[in-house]
């Protein structure tokens, strides 16, 4: 994730920001130029009309998300002759909360900011990316939903492109009884959009093509009975499975292997991106070693696997110790094995090869997207990130 400066008095805004603490302006994120502007009535122009002040909106005018005026749940503004009311992020929305309980606005409100960096990065790494309105049977849509009065219960999951979350999953202190709970290292709101997302893109990108036999050898055969290996894995958790997975979740099932290691590439992707906009470089000087060769974080888009995983394990190295430093725990709790690099490989290589399709007019373009590039049939029981 980039940080962005309020075009107006060129103090430090971050994404999520809606107006800069310092002026006031307004800020609203363009998703087809991929910037957060300030934002100013538009003096000639209808009521919610706006000029973008930033230079990348080269004047266009915009008009603010629904969502962001009526709930000030999206932060995201599109061009005055869109003729959506909402923005991209929030044309995903098949179901929402009811805006007028104020417990659910508020937890709407977090999943709302986890996804919209879910789809900055989707558009930023160039992937297919259309609601169902768009296209019926590749869209993706969500679904954020609470359990049922009469005790039913909403498991967070993917089906046929459909994300449900349970909006239990934005409280915090619950969140963390049933990570814990689980006997999970990681589980927070935007890992559970990543994880579901890879679900997705397994079946737009992998499903019936012919990466298909090159995930089988890294991940498994994913014919192999869902249902079972649920049943499995609770009853008989995989022991010392570190070096070949990223979690203890992903041994689950290929599918689950697959969404857990999507999820890890996204991680590492935003991530790096935005060490790289503080131009953050590290260069470890251990007690008694050698001086190790400084390493700075690259952008989002690597050419080569190579340089994403040299930028990431010193990185880590130093956000956990930093951590630690305050007397927290570890911000990263992974360990990366050599099967689990490989396959980190292949999820690399499944987005640089559907960014090409696209570029070479095999795939729709991304809509909005600010760059170019392009990536399953399962209702996940319980989502671990």
């Amino acid at each position: 994730m980039k940080i962005f400066t309020c075009s107006a008095c060129k103090h430090v805004a971050f994404f999520e920001n809606s107006q800069c603490t310092r002026c006031g302006h307004a800020l609203a994120y363009i998703a087809d130029r991929g910037v957060l502007s300030a934002m100013e009535q538009a003096i000639d122009g209808p009521p919610g009309v706006y000029v973008a002040l930033d230079p990348a909106a080269d004047g266009v005018r915009y008009k603010l998300c629904n969502n962001y005026t009526h709930y000030a749940v999206c932060n995201w503004a599109i061009p005055e002759n869109d003729p959506n009311d909402y923005c991209l992020a929030c044309r995903l929305n098949q179901d929402i909360p009811d805006p007028n309980d104020p417990s659910a606005l508020s937890s709407w409100q977090g999943l709302e900011i986890a996804k919209r960096r879910l789809v900055y990065t989707l558009l930023e790494l160039g992937l297919p990316l259309e609601t169902r309105q768009e296209r019926q049977q590749l869209g993706l849509a969500f679904a954020f939903k609470s359990d049922g009065p009469d005790g039913e219960k909403v498991l967070t999951g993917h089906c046929d492109g459909l994300v449900t979350i349970n909006l239990k999953e934005a409280d915090g202190p619950a969140r963390e009884q049933m990570r814990v709970a689980l006997g999970e290292r990681y589980r927070t709101l935007l890992g559970h959009f990543r994880h579901e997302s890879g679900h997705y893109y397994w079946d737009r990108l992998v499903k019936d093509s012919p990466q298909l036999e090159g995930y089988r050898a890294l991940f498994g055969n994913e014919e192999e009975d869902y249902a079972e290996a649920v049943k499995r894995h609770y009853e008989s958790p995989k022991q010392n499975w570190s070096n070949d997975y990223v979690s203890a979740y992903a041994t689950m099932h290929p599918w689950e292997d697959w969404a857990e290691t999507w999820a890890h590439y996204l991680h590492m992707v935003d991530t790096l991106e935005t060490a790289q906009s503080f131009g953050l470089a590290i260069r470890p000087q251990a007690v008694g070693g050698a001086t190790a060769e400084a390493v700075t974080s690259g952008r989002v888009h690597f050419e080569k696997f190579e340089h994403l995983i040299g930028a990431w394990v010193p990185l880590t190295v130093a956000l956990n110790s930093l951590n630690r430093s305050m007397g927290l725990g570890d911000v990263y709790p992974f360990v990366l094995g050599e099967r689990v690099i490989a396959k980190l490989r292949f999820v690399h290589e499944v987005v640089e090869r559907a960014g090409k399709g696209i570029a070479a007019g095999l795939e729709p373009a991304p809509q909005h997207a600010p760059t170019g590039r392009t990536l399953s049939p399962v209702e996940t029981a319980v989502s671990p990130a």
